[in-house]
Parts: structure tokens; C-alpha cells; sequence
């Protein structure tokens, strides 16, 4: 029977492929990392075809590392980066362009004009976000202007957009699929969220060719077949891998909110049916959601740096070897004596929103050691995450916000700890960590048949851990002191 499914987890360092079994257990992982590009400075660019074939190297290595027949898999489920923008002929296949990850800040001058011609609001209005680099809309603006001969074919039609997602279902299918889902589409900055559409004023703002954009469905329908071994396979399931992360928490009613550690941190909570309004510079944004389903939201904070904070310990500044060993490091001293880590390496998004804003460290005193700065990185992790929960707790007026956290970060439990004690706030952890990957085959598996509904789906996701905070308010109150005061020594802002 085909009770088997396969998640493409395509993220920002490496793309994994993961074999689940009916009960959302892990039969089998593959990982393959692939290239950062970084021309200049705060530009962040990938190789699309290293990604396609990385992505494709692991699917194909998972199936054989779990002997399992292909005639046995139901379905595949896609799950990704999210805003990245890939360019690419229609007629050969060929990228015109690396492409533009979303951590790359180069079209902040783009966004920075929209705002001085007053369109800040409308782009917010239409489509939930904040006008920030981040979202693919100024990428896409970007390439058409400065790569040689691009906006002329674009405009002739022969240039296709696609986020992650997008790509790797053209090229898994040989060019018969085109199309993205709702999540992915929501964080183009050209998707609006009330009607369900691509919007033509928003196309027309930004200059982009409405033939360039995929065709917009659910996250859970089946989108075509794949061959593959012999087999013709489903692709069943594609959210954005915050979205999908959401669903693989079973975060499915209004309230119920999880954090993602990974390169970013990523914290979205449940609004159900009606997009709110941040009143704290979060983001509104769409749920993945069956077909024929109404549209569900969520609010969002995006921390641009979370775990890239270890790993630039570990590659830039050499003071660990693994990541995991950030954690050890860390114990060995009670605290930071003061020391505070601020890694905007990338400007700084959600609750603040400052392009311009770079790093530093301060509080650095002559008895500050290589064990502090590690710890002043993790913790800043958790700080970065708190500065986004209290935006959602005001906008959602409430004291408290139990949370469920997953990625590989979560494994870290001094951080965890560090977490649940500056935020006050209970942290979940689920028994399966890879919830962003589980989410992407939980909806395929609901388009192919392997599940009845969500309720079959909530009874299979069981909690692993909690951590309770133990932090005195005071102690609480004058660690966030130091780090408010750490953002305000910040030049930019």
C-alpha cells in the first residue's frame, strides 16, 4: 500500500529530503548543503541549479538509504525557503540570474523610494507585509533592470518567476508544472491577501509582467506527477517552510503559536479566518490551507539571524568547531557578565524593521572570554525572539503565550531554558523536530488520501518536553534592560 510519504525540505544552507511513515515517524533522511554566494556586501545569492540538483540528490538517495519501493510512497509534499526569487527562461530553462535569497539586502533602496512616494501603506493594505527587502517583489524588480536584455523578454513573455517552491516543481516535472501555493505566493509582496489573486496595481508598481507569475493554488491538492524509479508520484502538498512548520505543529485554530529555530527564527501565530492587523510591525499572513478551504491567517515576526549567529562562531570567528558545541561552551559560565551580542548582520526585521542596522558587541569588559561572547550569541537568539513575542502579545492582547518550538536549534536546551525564562512563557517540544518537513507531508498527505482530516492528524503529534520558566522577575527585567539598551546603542537606529 502507498502509506510512504516524502518531504523536499529545500532550506536556506542545505535541501533534505525526509521519508515518513503513516504515523509521522522518520524512516529515512538525506542532506546535502549547498553554496552561499556573497558578491558584495549584505548580498546573499544560491546557485538554482545547484539547488534543483542538491534537492534532487537527496530524494533520490533517501529512497535508496530506506529500501523502501517507490511503488510504496503516496505522495511528495514541498517545502522551502520562502521569498527567494529565481528567474529563468521559459523556452530553454536557463536562470538568467543566481538567485536572490531573502536574507539579501540589496533592493533596500528600491523599498526605501516606495516609502518616499507613499506607497508604504497600500503595499501593507493589499498584502499583509511590511515594505522591506525581505519579500520578493523588489528582487524580481531588481533582475529586470539590471540584467542585460531581461526586461525586454519579460515583457515578451518569456521569462518566468518562481520562488523556491516553484522551481523545483518545474524542474521535477520537466516544465509541466507552473504554480506555487497561497503561503508562497503571500510573501512575494505582490499576492493580495483579501481577494486571493496576483494584483494588477501591485504588478504595475513594481513593473513586472503579470506572465511571469505562477498559477496560485492550495497547499494541500495534488499539483501533478513525477516520474521517478518508474513510478509516477504525486506532488501533493507545498507551503512556505514557516507555514509548514505551523501545520506540523498542528497549530490549526486561532492562538495557538510556534517558533522556528533555524537560520532565522520564525514565529507565527493562528488568527483563524480573518487577516488582523498588526498594531507592532508584525506581518499578516496566510495559512497553508486544504483545497476548496477558506483562507486561514496568521501574524508573523520574522529574526533575520538566529542560528546563522552559531554558525558565524563557528566559520567567521573560529571560536567553536560544531555547532553543538556552542552549548557546551556556554556552560561553563553562569552568565555573560554583562556581555550582549546584537547580530543584525543582515539589518534587523520584525518588531524593529531597520535595513541599515548592523551588529556589535557590547559590555565588553577585560575579564569578558571566548565563553561569554558564545553565550552573549546564544542568548541573543532569545532575545531577538522575545522582541517578537511582546509585539504579538500586544497585538493580540493577551499576557501570556504558550509556545511550540521546533527546528535544530530547539535541541539546544540551555537556549531553550534561557527562552522560556526571559519570555515567561511555557516552551512545547514535540516529539518529532522536523516540523516544517512534517508539515509539507501531513499535507500531501491529506490530498493523497493517507488521512482523513486534521483531527486524524492532531492525534498523531505528541509533546516531548516542556520547559517552565524559572527566571525572578528582576533578574528577568534587567537582563531585557541591557538588551533594550544594547539596540539603542545601535548607530542605526
Amino acid at each position: 500500500m502507498r502509506e510512504y510519504l516524502i518531504a523536499l525540505d529545500e532550506g536556506t544552507t542545505s535541501a533534505r529530503s525526509i521519508i515518513f511513515d503513516k504515523k509521522a515517524n522518520i524512516v529515512a533522511v538525506s542532506q546535502k548543503e549547498f553554496t552561499q554566494i556573497y558578491p558584495r556586501a549584505s548580498w546573499v545569492e544560491q546557485d538554482p541549479m545547484e539547488i534543483y540538483a542538491s534537492q534532487y540528490a537527496t530524494l533520490t538517495e533517501v529512497i535508496a538509504k530506506s529500501g523502501i519501493s517507490p511503488s510504496e510512497i503516496a505522495g511528495i509534499g514541498i517545502t522551502n525557503q520562502r521569498e527567494t526569487t529565481i528567474v529563468w527562461n521559459k523556452s530553454t530553462g536557463e536562470v538568467i540570474y543566481n538567485a536572490i535569497v531573502w536574507q539579501c539586502r540589496r533592493t533596500a533602496d528600491i523599498c526605501n523610494k516606495l516609502k518616499a512616494d507613499g506607497y508604504e501603506q497600500l503595499i501593507k493594505d493589499k498584502t499583509g507585509l511590511v515594505l522591506d527587502a525581505y519579500f520578493s517583489a523588489t528582487k524580481i524588480t531588481w533582475i529586470l533592470d539590471n540584467v542585460a536584455g531581461a526586461r525586454e523578454l519579460a515583457e515578451c513573455g518569456e521569462l518566468l518567476f518562481g520562488t523556491v517552491d516553484t522551481w523545483l516543481m518545474w524542474k521535477l516535472s520537466g516544465g509541466e508544472i507552473f504554480a506555487t501555493d497561497r503561503t508562497n505566493a503571500s510573501r512575494t509582496m505582490l499576492y493580495n491577501i483579501h481577494t486571493g489573486e496576483w494584483d494588477e496595481e501591485l504588478l504595475g508598481l513594481f513593473k513586472i509582467p503579470r506572465s511571469m507569475l505562477p498559477e496560485v493554488r492550495s497547499s494541500s491538492e495534488i499539483y501533478g506527477h513525477i516520474d521517478l524509479f518508474g513510478e509516477r508520484i504525486a506532488i501533493g502538498g507545498v507551503a512556505g517552510d514557516q507555514q509548514a512548520a505551523l501545520f506540523g505543529q498542528g497549530c490549526f485554530n486561532a492562538g495557538e503559536t510556534k517558533v522556528t529555530y533555524g537560520t532565522g527564527c520564525f514565529l507565527l501565530s493562528h488568527t483563524g479566518q480573518t487577516p488582523k492587523k498588526s498594531r507592532y510591525n508584525l506581518i499578516s499572513t496566510v495559512c497553508a490551507t486544504q483545497k476548496d478551504a477558506p483562507a486561514e491567517y496568521a501574524l508573523e515576526g520574522s529574526v533575520f539571524v538566529g542560528g546563522a549567529v552559531i554558525q558565524w562562531l563557528r566559520d567567521e570567528l573560529k571560536l567553536i568547531e560544531s555547532s553543538a558545541e556552542s552549548e557546551i561552551c556556554a556552560q561553563r559560565v553562569p552568565d555573560t557578565q554583562g556581555v550582549y551580542v546584537l547580530p543584525a548582520f543582515s539589518g534587523m526585521g520584525a518588531p524593529h524593521w531597520n535595513m541599515g542596522a548592523r551588529g556589535m558587541i557590547c559590555g565588553i569588559t577585560r575579564g569578558t572570554n571566548r565563553d561569554h561572547i558564545i553565550r552573549a550569541a546564544l542568548e541573543s537568539i532569545a532575545y531577538q525572539t522575545e522582541d517578537v513575542l511582546y509585539a504579538m502579545r500586544g497585538d493580540l492582547e493577551t499576557d501570556k503565550l504558550d509556545i511550540k518550538a521546533d527546528g535544530g536549534a530547539s535541541a539546544n536546551s540551555l537556549l531553550m531554558q534561557f527562552q522560556s525564562d526571559i519570555s515567561n512563557t511555557a516552551i512545547t517540544l514535540p516529539v518529532c523536530k522536523e516540523a516544517t518537513a512534517l508539515g509539507a507531508a501531513l499535507l500531501c498527505g491529506l490530498s493523497v488520501g493517507v488521512y482523513e482530516n486534521r483531527d486524524e492528524i492532531k492525534a498523531l503529534l505528541t509533546p516531548e518536553r516542556v520547559y517552565i520558566p524559572s527566571m525572578d522577575e528582576q533578574t528577568r527585567t534587567e537582563k531585557l534592560d541591557g538588551w533594550k539598551r544594547t539596540i539603542g546603542a545601535c548607530k542605526c537606529f
